[in-house]
């Protein structure tokens, strides 16, 4: 059900109830693109029923989802368009068509095209854990992050939230873990890793199905590259990778949760396999990171205000590649 994972901790001081949070979401309900309008997003409800609830409860972990939909204006045929115009007025008039009016030109032209576009959807799940006090967005981009985080904040009387962070920073860790090769209890180092160097060359190497128990990798650490991501596995029963950004991706439930869960579907089991096993990963990881620390580069989302929550999972003191960060 999440492919991805972007976690935030809830202010303490939000009480919010399920009531509340549906009271909330209605405000902001999905409608398509209207003919001319080139982007819509709002809520739809997740278990995909026609007019039904908008936050659902399972097992007390509240699933939401958030769809997004944006017409397709291919740039080639958005030119072509302006310059079709801008031949006519020279004809018409003997003169080419100066900046200002080329850009007005433009905006004629995307009206013109919009009602014709092509649209596309996406959908993100969004978890709140209230009572771990957690908000998790199952995506990888930041800006898809930010946009659902700050219509919460407006919507939601007294709420905040501030990216997790981690007293060491997942970069700092993940390069311990490859020095050693001892990953932190419970996790264990998969065959997939992309090391980046921090000087102005910017060199990138990337391993994929590889061991990376080689000297190879110790050697692009010690002189400067440090990872950015690194594929593990936690409990033998959710693999996933995790960024420099704290950020946890390409989250697979492993066989041992598959045969548990047996052949029974529907949202219900998915949510409640899902949750049960990341809610219980989330606190393991930070863990394995020294604990939870400051909020991520001090960046927060709270009521009233607009939303900055952006950047990168900073640790208050990040070891340096080589040293131990625990």
């Amino acid at each position: 059900m999440f492919s991805n994972l972007i976690i935030y901790r809830i202010a303490s001081a939000w009480a919010g109830t399920l009531q509340t949070l549906e009271d909330a979401l209605q405000k902001a309900p999905f409608q398509p693109c209207g003919a001319t309008q080139e982007q819509s997003s709002g809520w739809v409800p997740p278990r995909g029923e026609a007019h039904g609830l908008l936050a659902e409860s399972v097992g007390g972990q509240w699933i939401l989802r958030f769809m997004s939909e944006s017409k397709m204006l291919p740039a080639s045929v958005l030119n072509r368009k302006v310059q079709e115009k801008a031949d006519a007025i020279e004809r018409e008039f003997g003169r080419k068509p100066g900046k200002k009016e080329k850009r007005d030109l433009k905006d004629e032209a995307k009206l013109d095209l919009l009602p014709m576009a092509f649209t596309k959807q996406s959908s993100m799940w969004v978890w709140i854990d209230p009572q771990a006090q957690l908000l998790v967005l199952d995506t990888g981009a930041q800006g898809k992050a930010d946009e659902v985080v700050s219509l919460l904040v407006e919507s939601l009387q007294g709420f905040g939230v501030a990216l997790v962070g981690t007293q060491t920073s997942a970069q700092a860790a993940m390069a311990h873990w490859l020095l050693t090769q001892e990953a932190p209890a419970g996790f264990s180092i998969d065959r997939e890793c992309e090391l980046k160097a921090a000087d102005e060359s910017k060199a990138v190497v990337k391993y994929g199905r590889h061991p990376l128990d080689i000297d190879e990798v110790k050697q692009h650490i010690q002189h400067g590259k440090l990872p950015t991501k690194l594929a593990v596995t936690w409990d033998q029963r959710v693999s996933f990778v995790l960024t420099d950004a704290l950020q946890v991706k390409k989250i697979a439930l492993l066989d041992a949760v598959l045969d548990q869960a047996g052949d029974e579907g529907g949202f219900d089991t998915d949510v409640a396999i899902a949750t049960g096993e990341l809610s219980k990963l989330i606190p393991d990881l930070l863990n394995a990171l020294g604990g939870e620390g400051r909020a991520a580069a001090g960046k927060t989302a709270v009521a009233g205000r607009q939303a900055a929550v952006t950047g990168a999972a900073a640790a208050p003191s990040d070891s340096a590649p080589g040293e131990a960060p625990f």
